[in-house]
């Protein structure tokens, strides 16, 4: 199509003006290679129209087979996709990071449990709310963490 407006625009018999769009080049990819390429459409500037076969491909990890969006097993779905259906934001993004199990116990997360967000340092002893302050617990363990930053707190 490119070549077709440049004829429509320069004319068949004109070779020369075709090499105002198109250039022999080297291309740098995004892995980092190199590619030599004949008729490249490029400016004068040394811009160039990306071609689709130069997007490196990237393969996926397959869904386990027993697995469902509707087996009601959140925990598998947040870990994998950072979102799972009827899962809160935060909760999927600190379930990914911390690879679906609680940082108190190191178990990994039932569909079941009750699951908190937690700051490792409280707000009230100046900790941010912010993702690298916040942890995910069971609900049983975080009782256990609240009461030792309790108690940590007292003078």
């Amino acid at each position: 199509m490119l070549r077709a407006w440049t004829v429509s625009r320069c004319g068949k018999e004109n070779h020369e003006k075709l090499t105002n769009y198109f250039r022999h080049g080297t291309v740098r990819l995004s892995n980092g290679k190199e590619r030599h390429e004949s008729w490249l459409f490029q400016t004068k500037d040394g811009f160039q129209l990306w071609k689709h076969n130069w997007t490196p491909l990237v393969r996926h990890t397959p869904i386990r087979p027993d697995a469902t969006p509707y087996d009601g097993n959140w925990t598998y779905w947040a870990t994998r996709k950072g979102q799972a259906i009827d899962t809160p934001n935060r909760v999927a993004k600190l379930l990914k990071k911390q690879k679906g199990k609680c940082k108190w116990c190191g178990l990994y997360f039932a569909p079941t449990d009750i699951v908190e967000v937690d700051h490792i340092v409280p707000r009230s002893q100046g900790g941010k709310d912010e993702y690298k302050n916040l942890q995910l617990l069971h609900r049983h363990t975080r009782d256990d963490q609240t009461a030792l930053d309790n108690a940590r707190a007292v003078p």
